[in-house]
Formats: C-alpha cells, structure tokens, sequence
C-alpha cells in the first residue's frame, strides 16, 4: 500500500535547532523522525512510500537514500522552489498514487496509533477520508457531530470557526492526530497551490463525507518545539 509522509516543513517553532537540521530529521535517541514514520508506515502495510522535501531538501534526501540501502521503498517529492503546505505538497505528488486509499501522516508526530485499523474503518465507512484524531489539550479542533463527520474546526486562541454545515449545535470538539486515510478521488477536487488538507476538507464537508475515528490509546507527541523534543526523546528512552 502506499503512503506519504510530509517532511517539509520548516520547523520555526524549533528556533534555532531547525536553523541546521530539518525537522524530519531531528533525532530521538539514534532515530530520525523520518525513518521512524517510515517505519511506522511499513510495519503496517504501507511500504511504498513518497516524501516530500523543502527546508535543507539535501539532507532529507541523504536520509531518504539510507533508508532505501535498509531496504525502505523510498520516492522523493521535490518542493525546493516553493513550500506547498499539506494539500498543495499531496497534490504535486498525486502521480504516485494508484487507484487504492492511501496513507498521508506528519513526520513530526510519533504515536502508536494501529494504522491497520484506521484503514479497516475506512474501508467499511465509505467515505471521502478518514481522519485519526484524540482527545488531547491543544488550540486548534475539528468539529464533528454524534457520528463523527468533519462538520467544522476551531482555533480557540484566536476564536476563528469555520463551520461546514447548517447544524452548529451538538458539534463537538476533537483534536488532529497528523494520520489520514484518503481515496485518491480526493485529486478531483484538488488544484495546484499552497493550501492546506484542512481547508480542503472544510471545503469538501457539505457534500462528502470526511469521517474521524477517535482513539485515545498510547502516546501521541508533536515534536514541533524543543520542549516537546525532549519529551519525545524522554519517551523513547531505552
């Protein structure tokens, strides 16, 4: 099965940790987070995997060759020239893609999260996408409504809300947890562009079915500042 990681980002929230290393590459105790989501990927199935690369692109490709010589099937989705943002990076890569729903995950979110069952639910759902999310502190939610179709998301720092139905009552809040199993008829709908998966989903809601499936089991960490880069690296500790 195939998948893809994105792995361009720039890693701000890193400060200067990100000024000399990609955040794909940052280390966990002898691991990048790259060949750990590769990893992640592979031990469920989706062993063929694009990634794309931006910020320091050559070091993500170094990485990207030493885990094909492991033995990972690795391609590369090059957006030196511009940074796509989750939605406009899936689409330049939309070739790779054949006719089966596919995994897309951050490379900067470790979680155990069973895969095989967020496929499995989506395969029996039949929906447009399914979305991986957990009930977790944070400031930015999806909305969704009693059977779990993405009706609308909130930034509670902010106060922004975009919903995508008539129903606003009833509609609660759940966060993101960086996995999504999509068909590939999503590319019908998608164009060339710097947007995100969310605002397309949000765009998508009212006339498709974008389901989540909650889980709150094991660890979820988003390795995007270097408090939360010592707290991963705290957690894999051997």
């Amino acid at each position: 099965m195939k998948a893809m990681i994105l792995a361009a980002g720039k890693g701000t929230r890193l400060g200067k940790i990100a000024e000399t290393i990609p955040k794909a590459l940052l280390d966990i105790n002898g691991k990048s987070l790259l060949r750990m989501a590769v990893e992640s990927c592979t031990a469920s199935g989706f062993d063929d995997i694009i990634i794309n690369v931006h910020h320091l692109a050559d070091m993500v490709e170094e990485e990207a060759e030493r885990l094909r010589k492991d033995g990972f099937k690795i391609t590369v989705s090059d957006e030196r020239d511009m940074l796509l943002e989750t939605g406009g990076g899936l689409y330049k890569a939309r070739r790779f893609f054949d006719s089966a729903p596919f995994l897309l995950c951050n490379a900067d979110t470790l979680t155990n999260l069973d895969l095989t069952a967020l496929y499995r639910y989506h395969l029996k759902m039949k929906g447009l996408a399914t979305l991986a999310v957990r009930n977790r502190e944070g400031t930015r939610y999806l909305l969704v409504d009693k059977e779990g179709l993405l009706k609308g998301w909130c930034n509670k720092s902010t106060g922004e809300r975009i919903i995508a139905c008539e129903e606003t009552e009833n509609l609660s809040e759940i966060a993101f947890s960086g996995r999504h199993i999509i068909n590939p008829e999503i590319f019908d709908y998608m164009s060339n562009g710097v947007y995100t998966m969310t605002a397309l989903y949000l765009q998508l809601a009212s006339s498709h079915e974008i389901f989540t499936l909650r889980d709150d089991s094991g660890y979820w960490v988003n390795v995007g500042t270097p408090e939360n880069l010592e707290e991963a690296r705290k957690l894999f500790t051997v």
